[in-house]
This record gives C-alpha cells, structure tokens and sequence, in this order.
C-alpha cells in the first residue's frame, strides 16, 4: 500500500466539480456551502494525482453513505433510543410550558391593546370635539341595548327567518334604496297598508328598525312596507325626501302584487322619519297644487298620515338637538346650512303663502307622541297638529302621559298585553271595517318579550 501524506482541511469551491456532476453531489455540495460540518466531512480529504491527467483527485473523508451505518452495532441503537425518548420527554415538558407561556402573554397583550385602542378613541373623539357628552350616551345606548337585548334577539329571529316577511325589495337605484314587506299570514282579500319611515336621528335610520311594528302590525292583517333610505353623511335631508317618496311611490303603484289594497295605503314615521315623511308628503302636495310638475304617486292616494314622535319645526328645535348631544354644526350640515331650515320644516312649510293652498289636499293627519319625550318635545306635535288644524287640515295630536321617546315604539311593544299607542293606530286604520274591528275585539294579547324589571330599568337609563 502506497504511503499518503494527509493535507491540510482545506475547502474548495463548487468550480472543483465538473460540470457533469451527479444531482446528488450537487445537493451535497450546497449543504456544503450552508454548513460547516458539512463541509469539514466533504472537502477534508487525501490528495493524489491522476496518472494520466495530473489533476488532484477529491476522497471525502466519509462516504456518501449514511453516517448510521456506522451505527448498526445494537448496543449503540439502544443507547439512541434511550436518549431519543429523554430527548422527545424533554422537549414536550419544554413545549408544555411554552404553550402557556405563549397564552399568558397573548392575553397580556390582547388586554394592554384594548386599554390602548380604549384610550385613544376617547381622546379622538374628544379631539373631534365630540366630548363626553356622546361617550356618556354611547354608554348609555350599550346599556339599554343589553337590557333589551331578549327581545331584539327574538325579533331578529323573526326578520331573518319568518316567511312572512320580504327582505331587501329594491325601489330605486340608489344603494339604500330598498324596504321590507311585512305580510299576513291570512291571505283572504287586499289588506290595508303602512308605508313606514324609519327612525334615527337622520345618521343611523335602517329598515329592519321597524321590524318589531311591521311584525305586529301583520298579525292583524296589516301590511308594512319599511322604507330604507340615505343617511348622513352618505345623503343629506333632500336625498332622504326624496328617497322616501321614491319608496312611497313604490308601494302606491306595486303594493297591489303583495296583496296590498291600493287604496287603504297610510304613510307613517317615527321621529327622524316622521320628519322625512312630513316633508315628502307636503312637498308632494306642492308638486300637485302647481302647473306641469310630473309625479310617480299621489297624495290624494294616502288615506292618513300617522307621525310617531316627531319634529316639525326645525327652527324651534336646533338648540334643543344641540343641547342633547345633536351638535348644531353637524344638524345644519345635515339639513344643508341654516337657510334650509324653514325650508325642511313642514310646520313652516305649510304656513307659506305661496303654497298654503297645497294645505288642502293633505289627508288627515294623526301625531302620537309621549309626554316625557326629552329627544323630542311632545309640543313639537301638538303645535303641529295645531297649525295644521288653523289651515283646514283634518288634524289632531294624541299624547301618552308619561312616555318617553322610545317607550311608545320598543318598551310597550315589548311588554306584551295591550298597548295604547298601538290599539289607536289599529282602531284607525280598520275604522269602518267590522269584521276587522271583530277580530281586532276577540284577539290574544301580544306576548312579552322582555321581563318587566328589564323595561324598567331600559326606561331609566335610555339615552334617547
């Protein structure tokens, strides 16, 4: 055996191999380049010369073999195994004690990042001058939502799930251009129909707030249409009008495909809406009292208009918005600058003398309204009704001693049994009509939705 002399450990880059080496060389040699002990195994070798060439021939220390195969001894397994099973015990005590380590700082961290957002959504609200005038009524609003909450949760039942009720028909082109059809579930004849403008302050007016009346209101072979329409900002009080009468008009020429009797359509709001709903009805008489002006429906086509807690008097109730949280910038910049007050009053509206002879193609007009209303003042109404009554409207003002803004429409709705405010809405609407008037005698009591101690409570801490 001829004598080798041991070189030095030296690396040679990957130019060494030919360019004809195998796929594993290759992949050998790039683990080379990553690793060092991989490359102190590859590249630490004997040198010798080709014969013929004279060009050093490359002998890896360790063959391309796997290293395990010096392993085979079965002593040496055991041992492996044993040290494997320690390792693997180990690491699971190690990954046991990570795991709640992991937990015990996510929910540190998910606590200091909810303090964090907190805070700094107070301070930006205060910033945007805000104040803590809405934090309190945010709070408020979360409060009196909690408490009826057993309610909601069975009238959202009813809205999602109900076959009687049809979601989402589209009236115009806009994108909340859209209401909701509350049917009976007697089908016998054209039912009468209320075409309702929902609540909510002009900012968070939605369809589906009306689906506790809509629901109530069909179990006596009433149909409801809840009429959707633009909020602030994406609208302001003229696109809300005129939505409103688009979806109005909807009703009037198409109610009649839902089993709707065209002629028994009522038009109803409740306080932002019967706001929006005033005005669309007095701007439509206007439109029929003078010369050349198209229109998709008519007034003469509504047989009364109900108002549930409404304004109708801007001019007498910006401070009062103010004062309640409803800042006076941001009121005007719904109802488009301070000029267009009068113009979107339907009290002042009436009263011009350019248009008072539009006074006499109104329906009769009915305005319920509770007396402890402290988000709208029951004089609102009762002036209301007053001045309509001076033009010749057939008109009068009902009030609830002791009701708040949202008793008449959530609270006592809620409570089951009989319910003032909503036996005279049905009373009117079936007057004339005995065998409804019979069946309106001999009807179960609403059930109760929420327990009374939970009304009481909503009663008191209601921001609205």
């Amino acid at each position: 055996m001829p004598s080798q002399q041991i070189l030095p450990i030296t690396y040679h880059p990957p130019s060494v191999f030919s360019s004809s080496s195998s796929p594993t060389d290759k992949l050998l040699l790039k683990d080379a380049e990553d690793d060092p002990t991989t490359r102190l195994l590859l590249f630490s070798h004997f040198e010798e010369e080709d014969e013929e060439k004279g060009t050093p021939i490359i002998k890896p220390l360790l063959p391309r073999a796997s290293s395990y195969i010096a392993t085979t001894n079965g002593a040496n397994k055991h041992q492996q195994r044993r040290r494997r099973t320690a390792s693997d015990s180990s690491l699971s005590s190690l990954s046991d004690d990570s795991r709640n380590n992991s937990l015990g700082r996510e929910v540190e961290h998910a606590a200091a990042e909810t303090f964090l957002v907190t805070r700094l959504s107070l301070k930006l609200l205060r910033y945007l001058g805000v104040g803590y005038r809405w934090i309190t009524r945010f709070l408020a609003l979360g409060c009196y939502s909690f408490l009826l909450m057993p309610g909601f949760i069975q009238v959202g039942y009813y809205y999602f799930f109900s076959s009687q009720v049809r979601r989402g028909i589209v009236y115009g082109d806009q994108p909340r251009n859209r209401l909701d059809l509350y049917l009976p579930k007697n089908t016998d004849g054209p039912k009468p129909v209320i075409a309702f403008v929902t609540g909510g302050a002009w900012i968070i007016g939605y369809k589906a707030w009306g689906s506790l009346l809509g629901q109530q209101l069909s179990e006596r072979d009433i149909i409801v249409a809840c009429i959707d329409y633009r909020n602030f900002p994406q609208g302001t009080i003229s696109d809300m009008v005129k939505d409103a009468s688009q979806g109005i008009s909807f009703v009037c020429n198409h109610i009649a495909d839902y089993g709707g009797d065209p002629n028994r359509i009522y038009l109803m709001g409740q306080s932002a809406g019967a706001h929006i709903g005033a005005c669309a009805l007095i701007d439509q008489a206007i439109k029929e009292a003078g010369e050349g002006e198209s229109t998709s429906w008519s007034v003469s086509q509504i047989k009364a208009y109900f108002g549930l807690s409404g304004g109708y008097n801007l001019l007498n109730l910006v401070d009062h918005f103010h004062r309640r949280g409803l800042y006076r910038s941001i009121f005007l910049g719904i109802m488009e600058g301070e000029q267009s007050l009068q113009r979107f009053s339907p009290e002042l509206m009436i009263q011009d003398l350019n248009i008072r002879h539009a006074a006499s193609l109104l329906p009769p007009i009915i305005l319920f309204h509770g007396t402890a209303d402290y988000s709208i003042p029951s004089d609102a109404s009762k002036n209301f009704a007053e001045t309509l009554q001076r033009l010749g409207v057939k008109a009068k003002s009902i009030l609830y001693e002791g009701k708040t803004h949202t008793d008449l429409f959530l609270q006592d709705p809620m409570r089951g049994g009989k319910d003032d405010m909503f036996e005279d809405l049905v009373a009117i609407i079936h007057e004339g009509d005995s065998e409804a008037l019979a069946k309106d005698a001999v009807a179960p009591p609403r059930k109760r939705l929420v327990p009374e101690f939970m009304l009481k409570l909503a009663h008191r801490v209601s921001p609205f």
